[in-house]
């Protein structure tokens, strides 16, 4: 099980950290991305992470401005977001797959763990 926390509403600008705070399973074997949806905006994954060693990819649109990393004792991913913009809004979901690199993760819709989502809005 995943669940998601930290959403809410920002001004352009703003920062927010999510969490995803996993159940039923350890992080060690498992890669875990952050997936936000938004009408017209394209499936790809802004931040995953792999929770063995911690290894990390970016979507070029995340690079610089967001954080993924993780707490593998507390089974938690976490997504620090720095200098949002509007394009930022949407449901972010984050999900889990066995044996990924983070590259892949951020590439795939298949997973084998979803969370419900949360709202971020970046709004003036």
């Amino acid at each position: 099980q995943l669940v998601e926390s930290g959403g809410g509403s920002v001004q352009p600008g703003g920062s927010l950290t999510l969490s995803c705070a996993t159940s039923g399973f350890g992080l060690d074997h498992y890669a875990i991305g952050w997936f936000p949806q938004a009408p017209g905006k394209e499936h790809q994954g802004v931040a995953c992470i792999r929770g063995s060693d911690g290894s990390t990819y970016y979507a070029n649109s995340a690079k610089s401005r967001f954080t993924i990393s993780r707490d593998n004792a507390k089974n938690t991913v976490y997504l620090q977001m720095n200098n949002l913009t509007p394009e930022d809004t949407g449901v972010y979901y984050c999900a889990a797959r066995r044996y990924l690199t983070p590259r892949a993760m951020c590439g795939t819709d298949d997973y084998d763990y979803r969370g419900q989502g949360i709202q971020v809005t970046v709004s003036s």
